[in-house]
């Protein structure tokens, strides 16, 4: 039986070509673009979920609160926390601390040299988290100082092989000696945590200058939890809540835990809630993926409904000979079956070859196995659920024709038909124009960002860590970079302006009031810093040599004065670390990104605690001065590779996330709306066929040329129309929601719906208009002839 249905189905597709061609392309692409989205979103999920005691697994977040301010949630935590929480919670097996950063260091081995990237952490990590060691025992390798467990990578890099790295030593940054303990296998790329070696966290705290690390006012490390096996987390809350503020007798900070596996997704904390993150992506793609494929499949149901006159009789014949209902509905959904398998097997050809460009663009390094049951199940149920969703309804409706009706040559479709296939187009292009809404604001967005004024220039600014022996040697370096032709300023601060990481609630000022606790963003910075970022100063001046109290003065931006409620800032004290004067005013600038509110700010004069020396390059400089830099830095700290970093590269790089979804959205909102088009080409043939001789009796009786268009098109047209109605408003209240997501942001023009409404016009006319004017201008004695 079956065999004879995929026979009459094979021969239905090829006696209707294109129109089959129409359905099998307009399906392929829907699930290319489907397949595609869906190994994006199984990777995306995959993240963090490989540990073998994942459901066990928590990291501590903090809780900050500030009066007149949204709480601040960071995972970054106090060092004695760790300790604390093993002793006094009872469901806390292993408390496990790790940087909250990863660190690159150079690592030396004879006459090989090499930057890695890696952590310190404590002695448990290997046994709380499933990163596997090829060499060395979990329980063991981090228990002695001075010990490191590196990659197979890293090791491969060094040695002829991981086993011949065991027990070899390292010279790490030209002054500590490591012995490789353990060799692990490298980390997966669905890790949140990537790294190349592990330390232990005992060595950076104990190091010299390192005390603050030790105390409860000081957050600076990572808090893992392994948890007793079926703790109840809600209660777990309640009871690790008011750790710190246990310990720490004026602090206010709350604390609670968050699955690993959710860290990666659920990364976004807002006013003292998770609000969101990566997921948010997750599933933006997810219903752009279902929206694709519900275009495609519609386009088929769209054909098979419209093109019902035309197997009525083949219908009521195989009736009349015997064929029952549920035989007609089995041979149809055969049918859609048989497109949506050409269509997948198609799509699965599609989408090997584009997976490269895919993963170039997202940043990923997805593989399409095809020998994974998890996946072919996958695809062959999403294969199977298409071809039930667009053939159901045909099949169901072409099966409940009557034969003795369609047999006398009198089928009537019905307004009901005719309606459900209009819905079907009104519905095709709702999607069709929220998708150009979405690519008009998200590209206007990210344009937004990348052309605003940020309060500082980014461009053509140029850094190199400071280490090894420039930090002794740093003035001499800055004066020998300053002679260079073509760089304008040179500074030092200790972290990237970019980024500002450090703050603290400890600051003082004449009248603050007792019960004001703002958190403030600071930084240590050297002479020049605000010159060399293109800083302007509001009021005020700048750090200068002149002034030799200024290492004990400070800037304060424009924020950080609103805050303090600070009429005429500048004179008046404020202590941080010492009491001094605030000698000037900065124009505030961003030093996070766009989806945080403008942070207030304080500069100190340190030049001696900087961690970055930055330069000012001049325009169409580039390449020449930053081979002198290299020349000066290699000659001053010969031990080390020139390293640098462009802050505009930084600044790209803090929205990668926005700029991958702007190129989807632009890809894929293309693709769905050729398949819409794709689905409007073959109902509009389908119509000319219909009304061919119409059309002939129209022209022989003084019918114009554009009349006949008119006609053809502007049925087609109402019903774009009538979807751009419901699309526009939709689109506006969707995108504006996504926007609030930035403090910053543009705003939601009127024009950006014209343009949507413009071009689904435009494109459904031009789509209409090859067959309308077609069969406009075909000559009417050859479709009257047989009359």
């Amino acid at each position: 039986m079956l065999k004879n249905n995929l026979k009459m189905a094979w021969r239905n597709l090829m006696r209707h070509k294109l129109f089959s061609l129409i359905n099998i392309s307009g399906l392929a692409l829907g699930l290319t673009c489907s397949i595609l989205i869906m190994l994006w979103v199984r990777d995306e999920l995959s993240f963090d979920r490989f540990h073998a005691k994942g459901d066990q697994l928590y990291r501590v977040m903090e809780v900050q609160h500030y009066p007149g301010a949204d709480d601040l949630m960071i995972d970054a935590t106090p060092g004695p926390l760790a300790e604390a929480l093993e002793q006094e919670i009872p469901e806390v097996i292993h408390a496990v601390r790790s940087t909250t950063w990863e660190w690159k260091q150079l690592f030396a081995h004879n006459d090989k040299v090499l930057k890695v990237n890696g952590r310190y952490t404590d002695p448990e990590f290997f046994e709380v988290f499933s990163f596997p060691l090829l060499y060395g025992d979990s329980t063991q390798v981090l228990q002695q100082p001075h010990s490191v467990v590196i990659s197979e990578t890293v090791a491969r890099q060094f040695f002829d092989s991981p086993e011949e790295a065991m027990g070899k030593m390292f010279k790490v940054d030209n002054s500590k000696s490591y012995k490789v303990t353990g060799v692990m296998q490298d980390v997966p790329k669905n890790s949140s945590m990537q790294f190349d070696y592990v330390m232990p966290v005992d060595d950076w705290i104990n190091s010299p200058g390192n005390d603050w690390l030790k105390e409860w006012g000081s957050n600076a490390l990572r808090t893992f939890l392994l948890l007793q096996p079926g703790t109840d987390i809600a209660a777990l809350n309640e009871k690790v809540k008011p750790i710190i503020m246990n310990h720490s007798k004026d602090s206010e900070t709350e604390v609670f835990v968050q699955a690993v596996s959710d860290m990666y997704l659920h990364g976004d904390f807002r006013n003292g809630k998770v609000g969101g993150g990566r997921i948010e992506n997750v599933r933006l793609f997810s219903v752009v993926a279902v929206f694709i494929l519900v275009i495609a499949c519609i386009n088929f149901m769209n054909l098979a409904t419209a093109r019902s006159a035309k197997r009525a009789k083949e219908v009521g014949v195989r009736k009349a000979i015997g064929a029952s209902k549920p035989a007609l509905v089995r041979q149809f959904l055969v049918e859609s079956m048989l497109v949506s398998f050409l269509a997948l097997f198609l799509s699965l050809n599609l989408a090997g070859m584009l997976l490269p460009q895919f993963n170039d663009l997202t940043g990923k390094f997805i593989k399409l196995d095809l020998m994974n049951p998890e996946l072919m199940l996958l695809l062959l149920g999403v294969a199977v659920l298409t071809g039930l969703f667009s053939g159901s309804y045909p099949a169901f409706f072409l099966s409940s024709f009557k034969p003795a009706v369609v047999l006398k040559g009198t089928v009537r479709l019905g307004n009901r038909v005719a309606v459900f296939r209009k819905g079907l187009v009104v519905f095709q292009f709702i999607l069709s124009a929220l998708l150009i809404i979405s690519t008009l604001v998200v590209y206007l967005q990210l344009h937004y960002i990348r052309t605003k004024n940020i309060g500082m220039d980014r461009e053509n600014l140029v850094y190199m860590p400071l280490e090894g022996e420039l930090r002794s040697r740093y003035e001499i370096v800055k004066r020998e970079l300053e002679d260079v032709p073509g760089i304008m300023a040179v500074s030092s601060a200790n972290q990237n302006p970019l980024m500002v990481g450090n703050s603290t609630g400890g600051i003082n000022w004449k009248g603050k009031d007792p019960a004001a606790d703002i958190l403030f963003s600071v930084m240590t910075v050297d002479y020049d810093f605000l010159e060399t970022m293109g800083i302007e100063i509001k009021e005020g001046r700048d750090f200068s040599r002149e002034y030799g109290t200024d290492t004990a003065a400070f800037l304060v931006n424009e924020e950080a004065a609103r805050l303090m409620q600070l009429e005429e800032p500048v004179g008046e004290w404020l202590e941080w670390g010492n009491r001094g004067h605030i000698i000037g005013v900065m124009k505030d600038f961003h030093t996070r990104s766009m989806h945080s509110t403008m942070q207030p700010l304080i500069l100190r004069l340190l030049p001696e605690d900087q961690n970055l020396v930055f330069a000012r390059v001049a325009p169409g400089k580039t390449t020449e001065a930053l081979a002198a830099i290299e020349q000066i830095l290699k000659r001053h700290n010969p031990a080390y590779p020139f390293e640098y970093h462009f802050l505009d590269d930084d600044f790209e790089m803090m929205y990668r996330s926005e700029a991958i979804i702007s190129k989807l959205t632009n890809y894929f909102a293309g693709i769905a709306i050729f398949i819409s088009c794709l689905g409007l080409f073959g109902l509009a043939l389908f119509t000319a066929e219909q009304r061919t001789k119409e059309i002939g009796v129209r022209k022989v009786l003084g019918a114009s040329v554009s009349g006949i268009v008119f006609m053809l098109s502007k049925d087609f047209l109402k019903l774009v129309l009538i979807a751009n109605l419901i699309a526009l408003p939709l689109g506006w209240y969707l995108m504006g929601g996504w926007l609030n997501d930035f403090a910053d942001r543009t705003e939601l023009s009127w024009w950006i719906f014209a343009v949507a409404f413009v071009s689904t016009v435009i494109i459904a006319t031009l789509t209409l208009s090859f067959h309308a004017i077609r069969t406009a201008v075909a000559n009417p004695v050859t479709s009257l002839r047989t009359e």
